[in-house]
C-alpha cells in the first residue's frame, strides 16, 4: 500500500531551510542497483534531493550519471534497492504496481522525447487520454485555456501524422497538463526537435510553472533547455554533486564542464 507521512525535520536538507516550502516529489537516502558481481551497475548511490513545488526544476550529468534513474524511480516507473521516494508526502518505494498505476494516473503528467501519440486520435482525443481512461472529465475551462497556451485551437481535430514535430510535442505538453497533475516528469522533451520550436516548448513549460502554478522536473543534457529552469541538480556517478538557482547556459554549462561532463 502507499503510505503517507509527515517530512521530519532530517528528511532532506529542502525542508529544513524552507519549512514552509511544499515539496512535488523527493528522494531520501536513494539507491539503485543493476546485475550483481563484475556487472554489478550502481546507478543510484545514496541520493537524498526534493523538488520544489510550482517550481521548474532540471536535472543534468554525463551519461550513465543516474538522471534518468532517479526521474523513474520518483514516478514510480521503476523501483529503488534501497531507500525511499515520495511524491508530496506519499511515499511511493514499497507501493504495489496497481497502486503505482492510479498515482501515475491520477497525480503526474508525462512528455517524453518520443512523444509518444496516439495515431488513430485526434490532437484533442490525444489531449484528453488520460482523463478518459481513468474515468474523468476534463475542466472544460482549464482544456479551453490550455489549448489556447500551446496554440492548437485549430489543429484539435488532426491526428499525429498530419501535424509537425513541433505541434506533435505541444499536444503532448497540452496532454501532460489537461488532467491538472500535481508534478510532470519530462525526459528530454526537447530531443527530437528544432533549436527554435524547442526553444518555443521551454518556454510554454516554463510559462506553465509561473501562470498555471504547475511543478516539473526535466531530465535533460542541454545547458539551453536548463536555462529555463529555476534550479538545476546536477548529478555524477549515481550522486548528487552539485546544485544552482537561476541557471543560464554559460553557468550551466561551466558547471558540466567542471564535473567533467
Amino acid at each position: 500500500m502507499i503510505r503517507t507521512f509527515e517530512y521530519m525535520s532530517n528528511t532532506v536538507e529542502i525542508t529544513r531551510e524552507n519549512p514552509t516550502r511544499r515539496i512535488a516529489a523527493s528522494a531520501f537516502q536513494a539507491t539503485k542497483v543493476y546485475g550483481q558481481g563484475d556487472t554489478q551497475v550502481v546507478a543510484l548511490n545514496q541520493v537524498d534531493v526534493a523538488f520544489e513545488a510550482q517550481s521548474f526544476t532540471a536535472i543534468m550529468g554525463p551519461s550513465g550519471s543516474g538522471k534518468s534513474t532517479l526521474m523513474h524511480c520518483l514516478a514510480g516507473l521503476d523501483r529503488l534497492t534501497d531507500g525511499s521516494t515520495c511524491i508530496g508526502s506519499t511515499e511511493i518505494s514499497s507501493a504495489s504496481e496497481s497502486d503505482l498505476t492510479t498515482l501515475r494516473r491520477d497525480r503526474l503528467g508525462f512528455i517524453f522525447q518520443a512523444f509518444n501519440l496516439v495515431p488513430t486520435l485526434s490532437a484533442l482525443e490525444n489531449i484528453t487520454l488520460p482523463c478518459d481512461l481513468a474515468g474523468r472529465e476534463v475542466e472544460s475551462e482549464w482544456l479551453a485555456r490550455v489549448v489556447a497556451a500551446v496554440g492548437l485551437g485549430d489543429r484539435l481535430d488532426h491526428r499525429p501524422n498530419e501535424l509537425s514535430g513541433g505541434q506533435q510535442q505541444r499536444v503532448a505538453v497540452a496532454r501532460a497538463l489537461a488532467g491538472q497533475p500535481e508534478l510532470i516528469f519530462a525526459d528530454e522533451p526537447t530531443g527530437n526537435l528544432d533549436s527554435r520550436t524547442g526553444a518555443e516548448i521551454l518556454a510554454f513549460m516554463r510559462r506553465a510553472v509561473r501562470e498555471f502554478g504547475q511543478s516539473i522536473v526535466m531530465v535533460t543534457h542541454d545547458p539551453v533547455a536548463a536555462s529555463y529552469a529555476d534550479r538545476v541538480v546536477f548529478l555524477a556517478d549515481g550522486r548528487v554533486v552539485g546544485d544552482m538557482a537561476d541557471p543560464t547556459p554559460d553557468s550551466v554549462l561551466d558547471r558540466m564542464r567542471r564535473i567533467g561532463a
